[in-house]
């Protein structure tokens, strides 16, 4: 259970419902204070409230999406997340390298073809087939699923470069996507590499591939940027639909006792919902592309605070893999209870503690910021 300072919802509704500036900002820059109540369950089957959502152009029964993740590897477990309650599927990633490992190896297997035999000069070969590839498994999944469940099925690119590889994109589109999600995963290692050349990159590959699909186009991509406002702006204009923050970057650790470094992965954990929130915050109304949320989620009360920060939707793998895919339905319920508690409309709620759009959003956020160690030099101190 979480607290708000309800004179910052009382602000934030009022600037909501006649577009004036709000007062107080209850976003993470300032710490949360009072008795605006989000719980985690709802009580009891609540009346029917309209939960649906636009993403990128995409019609959604709930602002409720499973992210990139396991859960979508196979047809039972796409067909589970849509019974489950979400609103749409974001599909687990096919990777540049795994397309480029196949385009390569369909290459070297024509190229022994043609010359099997001595007459090999007036011998044309069958190209061939891809059908025991990751990419035709891929493919295969969406054609058998996108049919079959209720909720949009979105499938993931994950790569760095641009390149042939991203001509997939069309493929999927043709096997049933109802749109891509781009996840850009770029660490620049080389130390003279510049960032404004790491941000042309992002832009070239999203303006490749809007080039390729009629099917919406959304960005997932990190927060570290020099200026990640002005990134955001710039895939903005680039023609990404909808912009998801934020990708987590797999950092690797030192095991003391083998004495090596090793790569893992831990799922998301509310915590680290607080920098793409503020973002989101930041970016509501500013921007034309849509606003995903994908860090950090695990109970209604983290959906809430997404939704009031201005996300369009608010996506999670953690939270469906730790309590299994019917949790959705949970979630969805939580966010239903809690709207009717307080008598709002999901329009009213999206963005309604976000930072006002007439506001310097530097200003603010640096008001914020000074307001918070305020308050816990006071808090803290002895």
């Amino acid at each position: 259970m979480v607290e708000f300072d309800p004179e910052a919802l009382q602000a934030a509704a009022e600037s909501a419902r006649q577009k004036s500036a709000m007062g107080s900002n209850a976003t993470d820059q300032l710490a949360p204070a009072g008795s605006l109540l989000v719980e985690d369950e709802p009580s009891g089957r609540d009346r029917a409230t309209d939960l649906r959502t636009q993403y990128m152009g995409l019609s959604l029964r709930n602002p409720l999406v499973a992210s990139a993740g396991p859960l979508s590897q196979s047809l039972d477990g796409i067909k589970a997340l849509s019974e489950g309650g979400v609103g749409a599927i974001v599909m687990y990633s096919l990777f540049e390298e795994q397309i480029r490992h196949e385009s390569a190896r369909e290459a070297e297997l024509l190229d022994q073809s043609t010359e099997s035999f001595a007459e090999a000069l007036t011998y044309f070969p069958i190209e061939p087939s891809d059908e025991s590839g990751l990419t035709h498994t891929y493919l295969k999944l969406i054609e058998q699923a996108a049919p079959v469940i209720d909720v949009p099925l979105i499938a993931s690119l994950n790569g760095s470069t641009k390149g042939e590889w991203s001509n997939t994109a069309r493929q999927l589109a043709d096997a049933g996507a109802a749109g891509i999600e781009l996840n850009i995963y770029y660490l620049p290692g080389d130390l003279t590499t510049t960032g404004r050349s790491v941000e042309d990159r992002y832009v070239e590959i999203v303006a490749d591939v809007k080039s390729k699909v009629s099917v919406p186009v959304a960005v997932k991509l990190s927060p570290y940027f020099s200026s990640f406002g002005e990134m955001a702006r710039r895939l903005d204009e680039a023609g990404a639909d909808a912009l998801v923050l934020f990708n987590r970057f797999l950092q690797p650790d030192i095991d003391l006792n083998q004495l090596k470094v090793v790569s893992g992965f831990e799922l998301s954990n509310p915590d680290e919902a607080k920098l793409p929130r503020s973002w989101i915050s930041t970016l509501y109304g500013r921007v034309n592309a849509s606003l995903a949320a994908t860090t950090g989620v695990q109970t209604t009360q983290d959906v809430v605070k997404y939704l009031l920060a201005g996300a369009d939707v608010v996506m999670t793998t953690a939270a469906l893999v730790r309590n299994g895919p019917s949790y959705a339905g949970q979630l969805v319920d939580g966010v239903t209870s809690w709207l009717n508690r307080r008598q709002l409309t999901l329009q009213q709620t999206r963005g309604m503690l976000a930072v006002p759009v007439d506001a310097d959003a530097a200003e603010y956020a640096r008001s914020g910021y000074v307001s918070g160690l305020e308050r816990a030099k006071r808090t803290y101190a002895q």
